[in-house]
């Protein structure tokens, strides 16, 4: 009979840290949000939360960008980043210390990336991609278990790509404006575009036909690159209804250049509900921080 200890979860976001516990079986015991402030709090925090509970190992998934270089110096460090305070911090050491257990650290999108792998049937024939689009936008991807991107992971957000035609906005990324699919598409260009909250917006305003059209072109050069089996759309910006506009657009950019499969099981939504991918990922990947 196997074993039976608890995991732990973090989902680092740039507003929120989701934390979670569960079994080995993947059945969570509890579970929390907190905010993310400074280092130092939002630590100290997620430090007093999982030691109500004796976890044996944890998977993060936090946002970027990240050092993954395991023979680097700044290893599970956050890099340069526009989040105050955290850049060059160590959060996986952090909390290796803090609650004296292993950690497995990847990228937010990555971890959910891992999480649909597993809800699909850990199928390593196939090349699952997962996309969110959110506060920013990210990408990761699995190729045959595995992640794509051994000493740096991927930054799909930041793939360059062209204005629509009736687009007139400057750009939400701070690097690259108005070039990149954050800086088009991402959930705060909703509201700067129209003075109104992306969440009370109607569906058919125009703004979310632009979205659609940035994160197809992201798709289309993701596929192009990968010839992924499954591409999986994540966040909160966009709704199933929205993915016929970008499975549209998708096929426009293609213009029966290759031959793809049907674009309704290419481009989905998550197989996990509640955009919760990333902790079933995360708890898969703190077993892999016992094996290291």
């Amino acid at each position: 009979m196997a074993e039976e200890f608890l995991l732990g979860s973090i989902e680092a976001g740039g507003t929120k840290f989701i934390l979670a516990v569960a079994d080995t079986e993947g059945n969570i015991k509890a579970q929390k949000r907190i905010p993310t402030e400074d280092p130092e709090t939002t630590i100290k925090n997620t430090i007093e939360f999982f030691k109500q509970y004796p976890i044996k190992a944890l998977g993060i998934g936090t946002f970027g960008p990240i050092d993954i270089d395991k023979n680097s110096k700044t290893y599970g460090y956050i890099l340069s980043t526009p989040k105050p305070g955290w850049s060059n911090f160590d959060l996986k050491g952090s909390l290796e210390r803090g609650l004296d257990v292993p950690a497995y650290i990847t990228t937010d999108v990555n971890s959910s990336a891992y999480g649909e792998y597993i809800a699909r049937g850990k199928d390593n024939n196939k090349t699952i991609v997962y996309v969110t689009i959110g506060t920013g936008v990210g990408g990761g991807i699995i190729q045959n278990g595995h992640f794509i991107g051994k000493n740096a992971h991927p930054e799909m957000g930041h793939m360059i790509v062209k204005r629509h035609p009736k687009d007139t906005y400057e750009g939400y990324c701070l690097f690259h404006g108005s070039a990149c699919v954050e800086g088009m598409a991402a959930g705060p260009t909703l509201k700067a575009r129209t003075g109104i909250p992306g969440e009370e917006l109607k569906r058919d305003n125009e703004v979310f036909d632009f979205v659609a059209y940035y994160v197809a072109q992201m798709l289309y050069n993701v596929y192009m690159s990968t010839r992924a089996d499954v591409m999986v759309v994540g966040g909160s910006v966009l709704n199933e209804e929205d993915l016929k506009r970008v499975r549209k657009y998708f096929k426009e950019f293609n213009h029966d250049y290759v031959e793809t499969p049907d674009l309704e099981k290419l481009i989905v939504r998550p197989a996990v509900e509640n955009n919760g991918s990333a902790t079933l990922g995360n708890f898969a990947l703190a077993k892999k921080a016992l094996e290291d």
